[in-house]
């Protein structure tokens, strides 16, 4: 992976990187909460998230991570099949909202790396991700232990 050899552009990205955490964040856990997915029974385990972002850690490359979400769903059921599962909605994330974020940081930093600034924000949303599939399971499971309410879909308004 190209790392910003300019260290102020790599500190602004690093900034920028990090004032794009709230929104990714919010997005995996709406995602988590909405989205169709085994939630028992078989359910989906922070192991196999966890094995998603070792694969995360280990490239450079977005679609090998994409890849891999397709290869899962190939598996078993766990990830959910169809436009309304985990699966399909962590794919439309990382190809719509986190890209458009990268592109964003991206241009108010010339002499970053795209690619670099959007498989940091891949990783992070998938590390987060693998932080509240944890808490959801175990809430699921034990009575009185949720301490924040589910997230949901933000509704899209046209402006006018």
């Amino acid at each position: 992976m190209t790392q910003i050899l300019d260290p102020k552009v790599a500190l602004k990205v690093q900034k920028a990187i990090r004032q794009a955490e709230d929104d990714l964040v919010i997005a995996i856990e709406t995602a988590l909460d909405n989205c169709e997915y085994k939630k028992e029974d078989k359910k989906l385990e922070e192991s196999q998230f966890n094995n998603l972002l070792r694969v995360a850690d280990t490239t450079d490359s977005p679609e090998v991570i994409k890849n891999f979400i397709c290869y899962q769903v190939g598996r078993d059921e766990k990830w959910g099949r169809g436009k309304n599962s985990l699966a399909a909605q962590i794919i439309q994330d990382i190809n719509i909202s986190l890209k458009i974020r990268a592109n964003e940081i991206f241009t108010a930093n010339p002499g970053a790396d795209l690619k670099y600034i959007w498989i940091q924000l891949i990783r992070r949303y998938l590390g987060y991700g693998s932080r509240y599939l944890l808490y959801l399971n175990r809430i699921r499971k034990e009575q009185n232990l949720s301490v924040i309410e589910p997230r949901k879909p933000e509704v899209i308004r046209d402006e006018k």
